[in-house]
């Protein structure tokens, strides 16, 4: 699909930037473009590929900047074709304490990218979300929330560049994530810890991320949110099929719910799930392509002939999704490559 193209992923250095390049690099997409603020991560990424695949790595090229930066943002995008927005802060604690941080990048950020993107004529933008943008509690999801309705507000100001959104929850063995933290503290002896066993989340590989952007390139209109159907467990389970990969017995510790946490997440609210386009294993979530002429619905709203009636349902959430078992959460680990990695080296050390 992306033959003879190019393709930029802000924030390329990151687990889902690896795992786009290792999906393409391979293919007849012309160049890929890292684009990212961390030069040693980019300089660690360049030499992997240099080390894999020596006979492809010259269609990887990197450019160091911050999507805060206009200037550079639109020195990276010169005949581009395709981005896949990726740039972000994520984590929730820093974000708690630094909230205007997670503004700059996370919306103004956004506003740089898809402003250069429609400059240059970029036929397709996917704008990368996260279920705590749905009912927002902390400054992350709120941040992530505006950068959402940022690309749709977009969508609404050019007809040559196609905007869209995906929206995913936690992608197992991603940098930052419970599941490398639970493996160093099983080498190290040191109990796990919990901050809720009860607590849910959505469960995701990191190949389910690229097929979810790749389903939103393929099949979104303008403005759209796809959402990739995901199932769930507790952190108390995940915790239990990591220590059994391990066949270790370190102790597991409550250690209480730290700032900006939920209880359990949602991939799609009442109202989004209510205006959702059902697609198998995707929802699609159209947007909302009324006009700021608001004077007209103080007399006629929309009615059920002009499909104003909207479908009960509930919200979308990891408490009320397919619930994994213990066993279903160590197969789902076993297909991670990361999960691999670590598990042939902790046998062989034993």
């Amino acid at each position: 699909m992306f033959e003879g193209n190019t393709l930029l992923v802000t924030g390329g250095t990151g687990s889902f930037g690896h795992a786009v390049v290792d999906r393409f690099l391979k293919t007849d997409v012309a160049e890929i473009r890292i684009f990212s603020r961390d030069e040693l991560k980019q300089d660690d990424m360049r030499h992997r590929y240099q080390h894999t695949c020596p006979e492809l790595c010259d269609k990887l090229k990197f450019y160091i900047g911050d999507v805060r930066d206009e200037r550079s943002v639109a020195n990276a995008m010169h005949d581009v074709d395709y981005v896949f927005h990726a740039a972000a802060l994520k984590q929730v604690p820093s974000c708690e304490f630094f909230p205007m941080e997670a503004v700059k990048t996370n919306v103004l950020g956004t506003e740089n990218v898809l402003n250069a993107a429609i400059s240059v004529g970029v036929q397709k933008v996917i704008c990368l979300s996260t279920d705590k943008a749905a009912y927002p509690i902390n400054a992350m999801g709120t941040s992530k929330a505006m950068m959402e309705k940022v690309y749709r507000a977009k969508s609404h100001t050019t007809d040559s560049t196609l905007i869209c959104g995906t929206r995913y929850g936690n992608v197992l063995a991603s940098r930052g994530s419970v599941v490398p933290l639970f493996v160093e503290q099983i080498k190290s002896g040191a109990p796990l810890t919990v901050t809720d066993p009860d607590m849910t989340r959505f469960l995701m590989t990191l190949e389910d991320a690229v097929e979810l952007v790749i389903y939103a390139f393929t099949n979104a209109e303008t403005g759209d949110l796809m959402v990739q159907k995901a199932p769930a467990s507790t952190i108390g389970d995940l915790a239990r099929a990591v220590l059994e990969l391990f066949d270790a017995d370190n102790e597991i510790r409550q250690i209480g719910v730290r700032h900006g946490e939920k209880k359990y997440e949602t991939l799609l609210t009442f109202e989004e799930r209510s205006t959702a386009e059902d697609l198998g294993g995707y929802f699609r979530v159209p947007s909302d392509r009324r006009d700021l002429n608001y004077d007209k619905y103080f007399t006629k709203g929309l009615t059920q002939e002009s499909g104003g009636t909207r479908v009960s349902y509930e919200e979308y959430t990891s408490r009320n999704t397919d619930q994994l078992t213990v066993e279903q959460i160590k197969e789902k680990l076993l297909a991670v490559d990361y999960m691999q990695r670590e598990l042939a080296k902790w046998q062989a050390r034993s």
